[in-house]
């Protein structure tokens, strides 16, 4: 049986095993479709929410970026690591203790107003809608390449393939179906890196095959010398093809340290993640789920940077210089999905990479190169199908998270609590599977043609949480005198300044990869660390100049300041 036989029977497995999870588990009650009943246990939730995390953006996008990118790509390991320190420290416990099922419900009630919880819930949907079209993406970039159709055909199946899931479970079926997905991403990451790295190195420990020599036929795959390491090669080819060194970065510093602030404070403010915080029996139990997914996720992020260079190293030894005749069997079945191409500049009939425009031949998609990578290095087909359904898992479990917050969004905070407040349950439930199934068409509709990789689209997102959220939850917990008026205001101003930016320079101009055009040296990947910067000030500004909150408001920041419950130490 070949990789596509593989593939058909591994993915149709274990969505068999997702799908028969969500059943078992099924949402019967609003409770239990929005926050699992509040019956999840720590490690079980961590699990989840690292299965949660690990989006396609992570699974794909991200190790594909740093292969292209070099050493400014690690903004995006550092940013989405570290925000987890700042969920355990700053949000997690506090938005437990506070109880609710959504954040705009948190903020309409901390800042007693309507219009500021309105406002929540329209920057919520927006932020997790952001994030579905590139986890949609995600997804059809694989059924793509498996069912070897284009890449448009593959996003619509990838929308019924997340509706399907998203709405027979509600979040109780999607927590324990994500323990499975974390099991499968876990698995499929890690073997193709590991036999990578003992080809390449001898070392099987991928990451620290990163930092070892080659091996004789790691050498004779990257034209180098036994002993060299495997960086040192990866530069040298990267000089001699016109690229500066993969160790070295080309973005202004200023933007690689905004990108990454960006990451950090946008996990802190990503509703699909605190809604995670809402799920465990007790107050304490938020920080263990916070610690719990941080020590789960490190296992595929200390695993990416290495998949990042053997994927580089693959790539160049398989196609430059190779004539097109002769072209790799990979690159031929991405070229049927439209994402590898090659143009005959100089009519030669061989491939050429360069980094210069007017010299290069070839286009391959950031987002195809860790699946690409598996079939380089030479795994059994059957390795190749869990790849893929390591990729389906990852962009299923994260979009599905993401269409529920939508979901609750509309039908609890819209429709239950303003427009229709004596809708009954089975309501309110039809209500939000509807909601889903329409942000699903809608979203693959957009995923036909991102304004960037999976990885960058997932950073506007982030962005975008960064600059309107997290000020808010923050000086919401922390500060009694941070106002209703301060606090719409410096939402507003942050979500001006970073969707503005966002949409000049990601979808009007077409060279907005070009840092000279950036203000301040800063890509629209990270400029809502500025719109964080702006946000923050204006809250304040304005917080200072209106009259303090009521006094029952007051007292219930300083309550939440103190996540411990009666009775316990």
């Amino acid at each position: 049986m070949g990789a596509n036989g593989w593939t058909w029977l591994v993915v149709a497995a274990t969505f068999a095993l997702y799908v028969a999870v969500a059943l078992w588990s099924k949402a019967r009650s609003t409770a239990e479709y929005y926050v699992a009943d509040r019956s999840i246990s720590p490690i079980v939730n961590g699990l989840a929410t690292g299965a949660d995390w690990m989006s396609a953006a992570s699974f794909l996008s991200m190790a594909g970026l740093v292969a292209v990118t070099g050493r400014d790509g690690a903004a995006y390991l550092m940013g989405w690591t570290g925000g987890y320190v700042l969920l355990a420290v700053l949000l997690a416990p506090y938005l437990r203790k506070y109880g609710k099922y959504t954040v705009p419900q948190f903020v309409g009630e901390r800042y007693y107003s309507g219009g500021a919880r309105l406002l929540a819930l329209a920057l919520a949907l927006l932020i997790s809608f952001t994030y579905v079209v590139a986890q949609v993406r995600g997804v059809g970039v694989v059924f793509a390449r498996f069912l070897d159709v284009s890449v448009g055909t593959g996003v619509l199946w990838a929308a019924a393939a997340v509706l399907l899931y998203t709405v027979l479970g509600g979040m109780k079926g999607i927590t324990h179906a994500q323990v499975a997905q974390y099991a499968v991403i876990v698995v499929a990451f890690l073997l193709p890196a590991i036999a990578a790295s003992s080809r390449l190195t001898g070392n099987p420990v991928p990451p620290l095959g990163l930092g070892s020599t080659l091996t004789a036929a790691g050498a004779a795959e990257l034209g180098s010398a036994p002993g060299v390491h495997l960086l040192e090669a990866i530069d040298r080819v990267s000089v001699d093809l016109g690229f500066p060194p993969y160790t070295s970065g080309w973005r202004p510093r200023q933007d690689v340290l905004a990108v990454a602030a960006v990451l950090m404070f946008g996990t802190a403010g990503l509703p699909h993640i605190l809604v995670r915080f809402f799920t465990v029996p007790k107050i304490r139990d938020a920080r263990a789920t916070a610690a719990w997914a941080l020590v789960f996720i490190a296992v595929l992020y200390l695993t990416a940077p290495a998949v990042a260079a053997f994927a580089r190293a693959g790539l160049v030894s398989t196609v430059n210089g190779v004539a097109y005749d002769e072209r790799p069997e990979w690159f031929r079945r991405w070229e049927r999905t439209g994402l590898a191409s090659f143009v005959d500049r100089d009519g030669d009939g061989r491939m050429t990479l360069a980094a210069d425009p007017e010299r290069n031949e070839v286009r391959v998609d950031p987002d195809v190169l860790v699946i690409a990578h598996a079939e380089l290095a030479g795994v059994a087909p059957w390795v190749v199908g869990l790849v893929a359904a390591g990729a389906l898992a990852a962009g299923l479990s994260t979009a599905a998270g993401l269409l529920l917050v939508i979901a609750s969004g509309v039908a609890h905070d819209l429709v239950r609590g303003g427009l229709a407040p004596r809708l009954g349950e089975r309501a309110e439930l039809w209500w939000a599977r509807c909601t889903a199934a329409a942000v699903a068409l809608l979203a693959a509709l957009l995923a036909l043609r991102p304004p960037g990789t999976v990885a960058e689209v997932v950073a506007f997102a982030f962005g975008l949480a960064a600059s309107t959220f997290f000020p808010a939850l923050v000086a919401g917990i922390f500060w009694r005198r941070a106002t209703s008026e301060g606090a719409v205001a410096g939402m507003l101003a942050g979500f001006a300044l970073t969707f503005g930016y966002v949409g000049v320079f990601g979808w009007l101009d077409p060279g907005r990869t070009r840092a000279g055009s950036w203000w301040l040296g800063i890509s629209p990947e990270g400029i809502g660390a500025l719109g964080l910067v702006v946000n923050l000030f204006v809250l304040v500004a304005v917080s200072l100049a209106t009259r303090p909150p009521p006094e029952p408001v007051q007292a219930l920041v300083a309550s939440l300041r103190y996540p411990r419950e009666p009775g316990r130490r």
